[in-house]
């Protein structure tokens, strides 16, 4: 049976961003949410994003928390996972999609190890989209949905073999496969 993921990444405590994204996954109805890392804290290099309200976001993502895979940014705290009903503190992970393996990280801690073609590495941190296929493995970076560094908020879809980049309205930016 196919998967659909809805990835996102660098939420950074802002709820207008997170209410936005929860619309999204309503519309988009995957199969599970990847969260990249740096759920609710804007971190000491950021400017508090608009409508920061941590408490807010903490409980649209507990409404989420079954669906939820996350992995720690070098914003996340152990005082996160406390608040959070769902794990968020591996520094990766690995998940197996319609036979591609997906190396699940922040990417603050380096690239992965050496993927095999036909793999994926997804991550965030930069705040800045990237659809690349590198020697047949796909890197996939969803931008940030609160402090976007490249001027769009974006998150990323997963579904029939290919990523797809989306604005948080919504909007088609890129698309790539194996």
């Amino acid at each position: 049976m196919p998967v659909k993921l809805l990835i996102a990444s660098d939420l950074h405590g802002a709820a207008p961003a997170v209410h936005a994204l929860a619309a999204r996954i309503e519309a988009e109805a995957p199969d599970r949410i990847v969260l990249l890392g740096d759920l609710l804290y804007h971190g000491p290099r950021n400017d508090l994003p608009a409508g920061y309200a941590p408490k807010e976001v903490i409980a649209v993502l507990n409404g989420l928390a079954e669906r939820i895979v996350a992995v720690r940014g070098n914003c996340d705290a152990e005082v996160d996972q406390m608040v959070l009903d769902f794990p968020c503190m591996a520094d990766y992970a690995l998940v197996e999609v319609d036979g591609h393996e997906l190396y699940l990280a922040h990417g603050h801690l380096g690239d992965p190890p050496r993927l095999a073609p036909g793999s994926a590495f997804l991550s965030g941190h930069t705040h800045v989209k990237t659809l690349d296929n590198r020697e047949g493995v796909l890197y996939v970076n969803p931008g940030s949905t609160s402090i976007p560094k490249d001027g769009t908020a974006s998150y990323a879809v997963y579904e029939n073999n290919a990523f797809k980049l989306k604005t948080l309205e919504g909007a088609m930016l890129a698309e790539r496969g194996w």
